[in-house]
């Protein structure tokens, strides 16, 4: 029974062996996880209602978008149209495709998406709120082309990898692989934000506010996926084959 609570249908010894099958594992901490999503949210929104008129920051943009050149500007550029929404739908379905034919289960391919999806796309209330302006091109030695004009923090491209990243971490078994998932995951992160800070178009505080949004919103995403919908799938499950059990 314990198992099947856990949202996964296999008998338990293949279920400790089924790929990414604690993304889908009973939450824990659940108090902590609500805590820590409430005031990470809080910060980033606040964060972003003090900053959304400085230019703070804006000497750091102007430094490194004077590498935005020759093959760095080819590479960061290609990084933020890698990234853009429909590049970045097309990837995390494909990649839900992926999960669903290695782990040969719904529920984990489906909290996969979820997570992803809903920490990213709960950014757009943020940006509404704060409502921050991109960095003046006239001050850029490198002004993007073609210019983005839709608000500047925190980044959605930022958001959406530290989101994938996190919810690869959540999905690999405690251990040395989580580890190497969340360092070697780390270091694209920081790739992703640094790119799209030399293309000029964020500012380095609208990476922070991402990272600390997505890290912090998303295990709350996959404990309320996993309390609210996966849960109670298979306790009916379990409840409608007892009949069944006893039948036999």
């Amino acid at each position: 029974m314990s198992k099947s609570l856990e949202g996964n249908d296999l008998p338990p010894t293949a279920a400790s062996q089924t790929p990414f099958v604690t993304l889908i594992a009973a939450p824990i901490h659940r108090t902590r996880l609500v805590w820590t999503a409430s005031v990470g949210g809080a910060f980033v929104v606040i964060f972003g209602l003090i900053i959304r008129g400085s230019a703070i920051d804006v000497a750091v943009v102007q430094f490194l978008n004077g590498f935005h050149n020759g093959l760095i500007a080819t590479v960061t550029d290609g990084i933020y149209n890698y990234f853009e929404p429909a590049p970045s739908i097309i990837g995390t379905v494909l990649l839900t495709a992926v999960i669903l034919v290695v782990s040969r289960n719904l529920r984990i391919a489906s909290t996969f998406a979820m997570v992803i999806a809903a920490t990213w796309l709960s950014l757009a209330v943020v940006k509404l709120l704060v409502h921050r302006v991109r960095p003046d091109e006239s001050l850029l030695t490198f002004p993007f082309t073609p210019a983005q004009v839709d608000a500047s923090y925190p980044s959605g491209h930022t958001t959406f990898i530290t989101a994938l990243v996190v919810t690869l971490v959540l999905a690999v078994s405690v251990g040395y692989r989580r580890w190497l998932v969340g360092v070697l995951g780390g270091f694209v992160v920081a790739g992703v934000g640094i790119a799209v800070v030399v293309d000029g178009l964020h500012y380095p505080s609208d990476v922070i506010g991402s990272i600390v949004w997505a890290v912090t919103v998303a295990p709350l995403v996959r404990m309320l996926w996993v309390s609210l919908v996966i849960q109670p799938i298979d306790r009916s499950r379990f409840r409608s084959a007892r009949p069944e059990q006893h039948a036999q």
